[in-house]
């Protein structure tokens, strides 16, 4: 699906005011903290940057400035603080549920935002040309995002499509989760090791719809896989319960998505950077080092890395092997985040940390709590990675300066550390370590799991056969992210996913027999299915935000509620 640009405008002062600035500190303040509760509180972190957006777009206004690129650049700094906290809840929670609390310092916890976010803005840095630009990823919701501006600025029927999809979404998840009206989950069986049902979400289905159905198809091929052949048959057959079966999967989950992050750097990355390197020419586009032309940025990046290592090698105490080891996998990780943002809008942030955790406790004799702060610093860069391409997404459609989104984005990310960190700080100390688990107050499922899995992985022999698998399946041009994260997620999310795709299908064959009953000549039948399809587009994107848009102001009012 490709999308029209606009023209770029380059300058900083054109697309970030005073108002913008101040707009946009005051909402990530605001936001960070907001993220950090929900995270710990639903065990899950909705998207902010739809809801982002119209805010920026409509406090813009009341201030007379209605540039569009203004208002994304706006709404980056509003945003980019929510997954630094979504990267620290989905982790260090974990600490308190295994009794370490008298062990973290609010220093520690500091060191270990910092360090992702720096890495998360060296990475994404160096790979946006190759992973937005010169790559077919959709990143459904950077697209959500751009649709929402431009049919904000336009306004008329592709307003009206986009707004009218947008508040029959946000008064769905008002029923559900508001006022609990309709269940959350939809022809639930009790199928023993398996989530099965339909989740009751207007965004996985627009999920499901923008990515299409060849994509989704191998998501959901693997999850059937994983599922119904090596939960529900091997346990049927007598080859292992089911306990342990779900240790095989959730492994070679990990290791498939391990694989296709590795196979992406050894195809892509190391080709393009050893191209860039070897040209002369500095201002030559050159890969996954393109954005890097001048001494000065990538003397800035090469700092920026050496605070994150100096942070974690002595700050956290790492040593020099983990913390070469943290380095070098931020950089891997943030791909396969980015690649799995960019192909189902999903980020899976907390898995990249755990593949992490895992080679470190494997190669090292870090202590637990050592490797809570190392799952933490690469889920917070993973974090920020989803985000941050997902922003490079919206401004290459809209036309925005990448170095000025960039900027937005390291502002955003370090407001964002002091508050999240804070957050974290001030909700153990109000309300106890025992508040946070499954079944407690604080559900931090995703922390729950980490604090599992420190102890190792549930099956090697699976993990490494996913690893090889996962490099074997992307050789062959084959979606193998998305095979792992079907393996891996809840089959109710991938079912629903699937669901959304098939509504595409459906949608695809219902536009060209009207447009046949109509008598559309060949000539025009393009022209018309393109109208159509952006049509969809459009109301898929309101669906998604709309849902997006009310869980944030469900996580406000939630907040206030508590105070």
């Amino acid at each position: 699906m490709s999308q029209p640009k606009a023209p770029q405008t380059g300058r900083l002062r054109d697309e970030l005011s005073i108002p913008g600035f101040i707009i946009g500190i005051v909402g990530c303040v605001i936001l960070t903290a907001a993220s950090a509760y929900t995270a710990l509180k639903l065990g899950s972190l909705p998207w902010p940057t739809i809801f982002t957006s119209i805010a920026a777009l409509l406090l813009l206004r009341a201030f007379g400035r209605r540039s569009i690129n203004e208002a994304n650049i706006t709404q980056i700094v509003m945003s980019a603080g929510s997954m630094v906290a979504g990267g620290l809840a989905f982790t260090i929670p974990g600490i308190w549920m295994l009794g370490l609390t008298d062990e973290v310092s609010i220093w520690q916890m500091f060191f270990v935002a910092l360090a992702g976010t720096l890495l998360g803005l060296v990475c994404t840095g160096l790979i946006r040309e190759r992973m937005v630009e010169k790559s077919s990823l959709e990143y459904p919701i950077g697209t959500a995002a751009a649709e929402t501006l431009q049919a904000a600025q336009v306004g008329g029927s592709t307003g009206k499509k986009l707004f009218g999809s947008m508040a029959l979404a946000g008064l769905w998840s008002v029923l559900r989760d508001a006022l609990g009206a309709i269940p959350p989950m939809l022809l639930a069986l009790p199928i023993p090791g398996v989530s099965f049902g339909i989740f009751n979400s207007p965004m996985m289905l627009s999920v499901g719809f923008l990515v299409g159905f060849v994509p989704v198809a191998f998501w959901f091929g693997g999850a059937v896989f994983a599922n119904f052949g090596l939960i529900v048959g091997g346990s049927a057959a007598g080859i292992w319960s089911v306990e342990t079966a779900q240790g095989i999967v959730s492994s070679l989950g990990m290791g498939l998505m391990m694989g296709a992050g590795i196979a992406v750097v050894l195809k892509d990355v190391l080709p393009q950077l050893v191209h860039g390197l070897s040209k002369k020419d500095s201002n030559e586009s050159s890969g996954f080092a393109g954005d890097v032309q001048s001494k000065s940025e990538a003397g800035l990046l090469a700092i920026l890395v050496a605070i994150a290592a100096l942070v974690a090698g002595v700050g956290l105490g790492f040593g020099p092997i983990p913390t070469i080891v943290v380095v070098l996998f931020s950089f891997v990780t943030t791909i396969m985040s980015a690649q799995s943002v960019g192909q189902t809008g999903i980020d899976p942030m907390e898995i990249f940390g755990l593949i992490v955790l895992l080679i470190v406790a494997a190669i090292s004799d870090l202590s637990e709590l050592s490797l809570f702060f190392v799952a933490g610093i690469i889920t917070v860069a993973c974090g920020l990675a989803g985000d941050v391409m997902s922003d490079f997404k919206t401004g290459s459609i809209l036309g925005s300066n990448p170095r000025t989104l960039w900027k937005a984005q390291a502002l955003g990310a370090c407001v964002g550390v002091f508050v999240a960190v804070g957050t974290m700080v001030a909700l153990e100390q109000a309300y106890g370590p025992e508040a946070f688990g499954l079944g407690k107050a604080f559900v931090s499922t995703q922390a729950s799991v980490v604090a599992t899995m420190v102890s190792g992985i549930p099956s090697v022999p699976a993990f490494v056969i996913g690893l090889v698998a996962g490099i074997a399946l992307y050789f062959l041009g084959l979606p193998a992210m998305m095979v792992g994260l079907g393996v891996y997620l809840p089959f109710y999310m991938t079912f629903s996913a699937f669901l959304g795709a098939l509504v595409k299908v459906v949608f695809d064959k219902v536009t060209r027999s009207r447009a046949e009953k109509a008598g559309i000549g060949k000539d025009e039948l393009a022209a018309h299915e393109a109208k159509t399809q952006q049509d969809g587009i459009v109301v898929a994107s309101g669906v998604l935000g709309g849902e997006s848009i009310v869980g944030v102001i469900i996580a406000l009012v939630t907040i206030l509620l508590s105070l």
